[in-house]
């Protein structure tokens, strides 16, 4: 059972940056993706990055060149520069386990924190 806890989350104006935390109680020991999803008011859940155990990166086009997925030891990171209204979300930390594919697919991974929110002002 992996445990995930986000931390990082708050108000920012637009164009700002900030850095979300996801500090995990264990990494598998078999191929896995950790990765950040968020979801809007109103919208599905979308990945918007994802990291490998061979560390290997995904992101969504809509954060391409303005956030970064990173690890270190047992927390997960998502730097955020350049902020936006459309980045305002609950973001959540997720686990796949047993394969090191990034899906885009919420449905594919096995853990999950409970989130944390993100609100982007103009």
């Amino acid at each position: 059972q992996v445990q995930l806890e986000e931390s990082g989350g708050g108000s920012w104006q637009s164009g700002g940056s900030l850095r979300l935390s996801c500090v995990a109680s264990e990494y598998p020991n078999n191929g896995y993706c950790m990765a950040w999803f968020r979801q809007a008011p109103g919208k599905e859940r979308e990945r918007v990055a994802g990291i490998a155990a061979n560390g290997a990166t995904v992101y969504a086009d809509s954060v391409k060149g303005r956030f970064t997925i990173s690890r270190d030891s047992g927390t997960l990171y998502l730097q955020m520069n350049s902020l936006n209204t459309e980045d305002t979300a609950m973001y959540y930390c997720a686990a796949r386990v047993g394969w090191a594919y990034c899906s885009p697919s919420s449905t594919a991974y096995n853990y999950w924190g409970r989130g944390t929110q993100v609100t982007v002002s103009s």
